[in-house]
């Protein structure tokens, strides 16, 4: 919904946050469920029903456990039965500088502050290590945001007295947490409530007449940042960024002005805007975003646009180019199958307000941000939460070029008469193996991102994984694929839970990346083998239909699985007998993982 994307009109969300509610979940969209933990220092009734509306319209349907008021510590420590039970997917801690106790004083040696600042820090790492043991599920917990009043006047920010200075201190402490704890996230409370503005943020009224940590108008601008840290744990991200030309990567238009003509650059005020947020869309990329272009233009004056000197952005950026004539909802259709993702993981940006209105209708899910002015246009991508980051592999880094790579085998393709000659043209080699310490964190993303290849759509949090890694009770797999072309990384998943002689598939799935390349065979015998080894004499096999996973609808019947049950929503049951398995036929050379290699 338009208006739950920033910029965002905080009253109207407030005033009308039931008609939304009703509305969001009326609407037809298919939903993950989530239970989310609050544990609040602070009133959190508010927040919690507007993190509703912005899980709802991320594709998450919340059910909360609320703390009672400041709570927050005894639950976290010692939970009753009813939040035992309630067994939260997310424990979101809504703690704020309201909630510091242990404050220095101006007679207070640096020992005696330090020995605070200990006790503060102890205190909370107590709650997360005590969460991490009951309920192995990702943790998110509000640093502090800077104090209303400075006694010591900018003093306060560098004398070890000043409450400025132990804030940040004890800010760091929570950072210092969080990189050594993959499923621990921090929600920036010092950021969000600088950007929404730190004197009118901190009223005090709002903590002394209904305790809450901030005034009430700027509930939507926290709750939406919290939701944009849970939908990226969840995989709700957007993965490409397709960009129009004229008037948004540079001022004026290549066709009409030529490349003299446009703005871009250092020369004034509105080109360094233009160059500015090319600047910032490169920082993208390097991140994992894929760059595209969807521009009505002619393609060679598309290319010589961005190659300007100038420029910050260069052809070699992008992995799809679009420049033509036809309808940009429908350019984007195409980049969406060219890059084997789903149109709604497209962020589209574009200055034409006609242009985005039809892409809005037209394109479900695509996000369409309001790009108004060339001086906001960073603001607005980055306050939207499209990209937020809570993990980031070695793939993210190679993402742009693996995609570089797959145009490459595209072109390739289209120069063969006959498919498996051009895939063994390819020469693919996999590695397929037990999971491995080192690909943890690219794996659990895999469970999180990968949605049309993906059988079960089971979701896993580090913590999760984790236990699945250490656990004998599973057969696990994961599979990288390497081909003349280069390395794509680890592709594939799979895990099943041993249950006697038999092996039941929790998971399955591979990135679109490497579709229709056989690599769902290649995993399928290592599978067998494995279940020989082990002992197992059945694979049973579950296909749970999603709004998009219809694509491995039928791949358990391709493996010559027999049906066993499917029920009125078309959740199917397979199994195989592993002594009559036969090999399957594919070109992929296969060896075991590099460790033991």
């Amino acid at each position: 919904m338009t208006e739950l994307e920033y910029p965002f009109d905080a009253s109207h969300i407030i005033q009308k946050r039931r008609s939304i509610r009703r509305t969001l979940l009326a609407d037809g969209t298919p939903r993950i469920q989530k239970r989310i933990a609050v544990l609040g220092g602070s009133t959190t009734s508010d927040i919690v029903k507007t993190l509703e509306l912005f899980l709802l319209n991320a594709g998450i349907e919340p059910t909360f456990y609320e703390s009672e008021y400041a709570q927050y510590f005894q639950d976290a420590m010692f939970p009753d039965e009813t939040l035992r039970s309630f067994k939260p997917d997310i424990v979101f801690i809504h703690t704020s500088n309201r909630n510091v106790t242990n404050w220095p004083e101006m007679t207070d040696s640096a020992e005696a502050v330090d020995a605070k600042l200990r006790a503060e820090t102890e205190k909370f790492t107590a709650m997360w290590r005590s969460i991490q043991e009951k309920f192995h599920c990702p943790i998110i917990q509000n640093n502090f945001e800077m104090p209303f009043y400075r006694l010591l006047g900018n003093r306060d920010a560098w004398d070890i007295h000043g409450r400025t200075n132990f804030l940040t201190r004890l800010n760091d402490a929570f950072y210092a947490f969080a990189r050594e704890n993959e499923s621990f996230y921090i929600n920036d409370l010092n950021y969000i409530s600088a950007d929404y503005g730190l004197k009118e943020w901190s009223n005090p009224l709002f903590w002394n007449m209904y305790k809450y940590a901030m005034c009430f108008e700027a509930i939507p601008a926290f709750a939406f940042s919290v939701s944009n840290i849970i939908k990226s744990i969840f995989g709700k991200n957007k993965k490409a960024l397709a960009l129009d030309l004229d008037n948004t990567l540079w001022g004026g238009v290549v066709g009409d002005d030529g490349v003299d003509g446009i703005e871009i650059g250092q020369e004034t005020g509105v080109s360094q805007s233009y160059y500015e947020f090319q600047s910032y869309v490169r920082q993208l990329k390097s991140i994992g975003i894929v760059l595209t272009v969807c521009s009505k233009n002619d393609r060679e004056n598309a290319i010589a646009g961005l190659n300007h000197p100038e420029g910050a952005l260069k052809p070699d950026d992008f992995i799809v180019i679009k420049a033509n004539w036809e309808n940009k909802d429908r350019n984007i259709a195409e980049t969406a199958a060219e890059l084997n993702i789903l149109p709604d993981s497209i962020v589209f940006a574009d200055d034409n307000p006609a242009e985005r209105e039809i892409v809005r209708t037209q394109i479900k899910g695509a996000a369409v941000p309001e790009m108004d002015g060339v001086e906001n246009y960073i603001t607005t991508i980055d306050r939207s939460g499209f990209f937020e980051v809570t993990s980031f592999s070695e793939d993210d880094l190679k993402r742009n070029e693996m995609y570089k790579k797959n145009a490459l085998r595209a072109a390739e393709m289209a120069s063969f008469g006959d498919y498996g000659d051009y895939l063994r043209s390819l020469e693919m080699h996999a590695v397929i193996d037990d999971f491995l310490p080192v690909y943890i964190a690219r794996i659990t993303q895999l469970t999180n991102k990968s949605n049309q290849f993906n059988v079960t759509t089971k979701r896993y949090t580090p913590a999760e994984m984790e236990a699945t890694f250490e656990s004998p009770d599973y057969i696990r797999l994961y599979g990288k694929l390497i081909d003349k072309f280069g390395d794509n990384g680890v592709v594939s998943v799979v895990i099943g839970r041993k249950n006697g002689k038999t092996l039941d598939i929790e998971l399955w799935l591979m990135s679109c990346r490497v579709l229709k390349r056989d690599m769902e065979l290649a995993m399928l015998d290592r599978l067998v083998e494995r279940c020989r080894e082990a002992g197992i004499e059945t694979i049973r096999g579950y296909y749970y239909p999603t709004a998009k996973n219809n694509m491995v609808r039928g791949l358990f019947d391709s493996f010559g699985f027999e049906k066993v049950s499917e029920d009125a929503n078309g959740s199917t049951v397979w199994q195989l007998a592993v002594d009559g398995y036969t090999p399957k036929n594919h070109v992929i050379e296969v060896s075991g993982n590099e460790a033991a290699g």
